[in-house]
């Protein structure tokens, strides 16, 4: 019999965070000694030291592009300790919605582990707040392609990785979340059938349904916009007991015929729901009446989907879920009650060595409302040597790999949770608007699609999605904003939408050079209904996982498929006036 206890999970983690100091030398330690045998520490004269001074005189900051030689020989088949001491089981792709292929990454049982104990503490922690029974979760979960290596390695998303391992099922049982879906569905081939029976075996079991979740805030959304359109298909299997023809892959059907009879009543009530809703709004309570929250993640490129969601879940608190990558975990969300914008996560200080490249705004480049900043960067410190209110690079060591990887994150330290750090996200470093001494990213070009959204409001209209790309095949470049929306909207509106777009981008470089016309006129291209559909389709067939999928903010010239398919589905271009030009 296993013995699960969410008391015993927060005395753990308040254990391990009374002296975060301490417990991360302690696993710096275990991760030089597991991999002491590893060829790239062998190279770099460590010595056997395991003391974090030594590791960082002589382990270098790394990128992805510097360990992809040593990657390729793992995916090759070489067996002798590389990257590692012990054995990689697995490789873990990225979703590749970035540049447009996915990035490799060694995966073995430490990761797996990490992913269990992140899973347990913020249940834990959100148990406390929000109880639930032993009932059933409506988890939009979704497998990937797998794939074998040259080497003979198994490569899937992280997400898949987890999902197929025993150790997931367990936790899920621990935690009260067993999905309401077969593991048929979960795995199945064909994700436009896996979301129609993840919708179908929710509503079978919709008295029993704790929570919704899925992996990003994404998957959820794009959830109930198909559900707007196959409810009354699905109130037809559940009043008949017999399931769509649209499903046709023999595993998924059988798994989910065994659960389907016939139910009248079931479907008159989720008819009579359905109808009495306006615009959808609170669907999510109305036909799951003992969900307590909606949970997934909700930071970064996800908040673009917030207000949707809200929409959607009307009362139900929505809660972030943990802070991670596909290099591995980092923090969890260990106060729930807090709203997503706000959402902090309690660094782990035993699942992996943490470090914070210390970022200066430089004196005259302090925005509120602008994140592209030219940092100012300082020696990394120490994960209990942060100071509240400062902003950092996050650098992580993992039991997966022993050097020392920049993630590329900036946080901001909120406060402290005993000895360790809860962090804040604030956006990604990397680029994506830049022509000449203009610099954007992700979160300037959501600031800017929000701030430009607000005139859609009055028309009752709303962005489905969007994303950018910088033109210089036009002299001077200009920056592209696609837009998907909801419903048609006027040309008066959509010109004034393009002006605030432009305006919005408040980076001094860019201001600087649309006033020169060093930068040609913003341009904002709206999109036929279902473009961004035919990315994540696009995504799909080259083996990434919907509970992955992260919509490209930035489409460059490595993404040439994705240009094409949004190219092709402009229906409208309109030119910003905004600085007379």
């Amino acid at each position: 019999m296993r013995v699960f206890s969410l008391e015993s999970v927060i005395e753990e983690f308040e254990t391990l965070t009374k002296d975060a100091g301490r417990v991360q030398r302690e696993t710096l330690r275990k991760i030089l000694e597991q991999n002491g045998d590893a060829e790239y520490l062998q190279n770099l004269g460590l010595g056997g030291r395991t003391d974090p001074e030594s590791f960082k005189a002589c382990v270098p900051l790394v990128t992805h592009k510097d360990l992809e030689p040593y990657i390729k020989r793992i995916i090759d088949g070489e067996t002798s300790p590389i990257l590692t001491g012990k054995p990689i089981t697995s490789i873990s792709l990225s979703s590749g919605t970035t540049q447009g292929k996915p990035k490799f990454l060694p995966f073995n049982e430490e990761l797996l582990q990490n992913t269990m104990q992140i899973y347990r503490t913020s249940f834990a922690f959100r148990n406390r707040e929000y109880p639930i029974g032993n009932g059933k979760a409506l988890q939009f979960i979704y497998s990937s392609k797998q794939v074998i290596t040259n080497g003979g390695l198994t490569a899937a998303t992280a997400t898949t990785n987890v999902y197929r391992s025993e150790q997931f099922k367990c936790t899920m049982e621990d935690i009260h979340s067993r999905c309401c879906s077969p593991d048929e569905v979960i795995f199945s081939p064909d994700f436009h059938q896996s979301l129609y029976c993840h919708l179908l075996c929710g509503l079978i079991y919709s008295a029993e349904v704790q929570f919704i979740s899925s992996a990003f805030a994404h998957s959820i959304v794009h959830a109930f916009r198909m559900f707007e359109l196959v409810w009354e298909d699905l109130c037809s299997d559940i009043r008949h007991g017999v399931l769509s023809s649209r499903i046709t892959v023999p595993s998924i059907r059988a798994a989910v015929c065994k659960l389907l009879s016939p139910n009248p009543m079931l479907a008159d009530s989720i008819y009579k729901k359905c109808t009495g809703l306006s615009n959808w709004y609170g669907v999510i309570p109305e036909l799951w009446p003992n969900a307590k929250y909606v949970s997934g993640i909700m930071t970064g490129s996800m908040e673009p989907y917030l207000k949707k969601l809200r929409h959607y879940a009307g009362s139900l608190p929505l809660m972030s879920a943990d802070y991670g990558s596909s290099e591995g975990w980092i923090a969890a969300n260990v106060n729930p009650g807090l709203p997503p914008e706000l959402t902090t996560f309690a660094v782990l200080p035993n699942i992996g060595y943490f470090e914070f490249i210390p970022l200066e705004k430089p004196e005259g480049q302090v925005l509120e409302n602008c994140a592209s900043i030219h940092y100012i960067e300082s020696e990394p410190v120490g994960l209990t040597e942060v100071e509240v209110g400062k902003e950092y690079e996050i650098v992580v060591t993992s039991f997966a790999g022993l050097y020392r990887y920049r993630l590329g994150d900036v946080v901001k330290i909120a406060r402290f949770h005993n000895s360790t750090p809860e962090l804040q996200f604030i956006c990604r470093r990397s680029l994506l608007l830049s022509i000449n001494i203009d610099k954007n990213t992700e979160k300037d070009l959501q600031l800017a699609v929000e701030e430009a959204t607000k005139l859609l409001a009055a028309e009752k209209l709303e962005v489905v999605d969007f994303t950018s790309h910088v033109d210089v095949s036009t002299d001077p470049g200009h920056y592209v904003i696609f837009w998907e929306l909801s419903s048609s909207a006027s040309e008066e509106v959509l010109s004034s939408c393009c002006n605030c777009l432009d305006l919005a981008f408040v980076d001094a470089g860019y201001v600087s050079s649309r006033k020169i016309r060093s930068i040609g006129p913003l341009e904002l291209r709206v999109l036929r209904k279902g473009t961004f559909q035919k990315i994540l389709d696009h995504y799909l067939v080259l083996g990434a996982a919907v509970s992955q999928f992260k919509t490209p903010r930035f489409v460059g010239p490595s993404n040439s498929k994705v240009l094409q398919i949004l190219c092709r589905n402009v229906v409208e271009s309109y030119f910003s006036t905004a600085y007379g030009c």
